[in-house]
């Protein structure tokens, strides 16, 4: 287009050449200076520096955002760790109760762990639901990947339900082996 029906501050010059770009540099600012001395020749760029600039921003971002959302996820699981660790361990005096009455520790593990799992369960389910409501808000900040990736859901959904399985069995465990008289004195 002539520049005087689409005047613009600056102009830009493409040259494909088979060789390193930035090689033929001074080739293409001698060729401009040979039809107008006056044109000014800067930031010469190579196509990869151009691309690496453009993806830069919001590269940063998806780095940053993926870097919160490890952090939340570490959080989640240390989170869901200790509630589940802290409410077995207050049980600890009613496993004592049914241990005395004759309870096998299987039994009373299965218990605990089904409770536990059953709490744990509801919330990856609400969770989810959740994250599906807002896959729209992030569906603008991704690229190759879909907002409502399977892999990504289900990865975390198997993460968090494994972390609450080991929060209601290791203390689970624990109580069942305490001697039940010592149960019943706990607290």
């Amino acid at each position: 287009m002539p520049h005087a029906q689409s005047p613009w501050p600056s102009a830009c010059v493409v040259v494909q050449n088979a060789t390193d770009p930035l090689a033929i540099a001074n080739s293409v600012k001698n060729a401009i200076r040979e039809i107008d001395k006056d044109q000014p020749v800067t930031d010469v760029k190579s196509m990869d520096q151009i691309v690496v600039e453009s993806v830069s921003q919001p590269r940063f971002r998806t780095l940053l955002l993926g870097g919160f959302a490890l952090l939340a996820l570490v959080l989640a699981a240390v989170g869901i760790y200790g509630v589940m660790s802290y409410s077995v361990t207050q049980r600890t005096s009613e496993i004592g109760i049914r241990m005395a009455l004759g309870a096998q520790r299987g039994d009373v593990l299965k218990l605990v762990v089904r409770q536990g799992m059953t709490l744990a369960l509801l919330g990856v389910g609400i969770g989810l639901l959740a994250a599906f409501a807002l896959t729209r808000v992030m569906s603008s900040l991704l690229f190759g990947v879909s907002a409502a990736d399977p892999i990504s859901f289900l990865g975390v959904s198997i993460l968090l339900s494994a972390v609450a399985l080991l929060a209601c069995s290791i203390p689970a465990r624990r109580a069942t082996k305490v001697d039940p008289l010592v149960a019943l004195r706990y607290e």
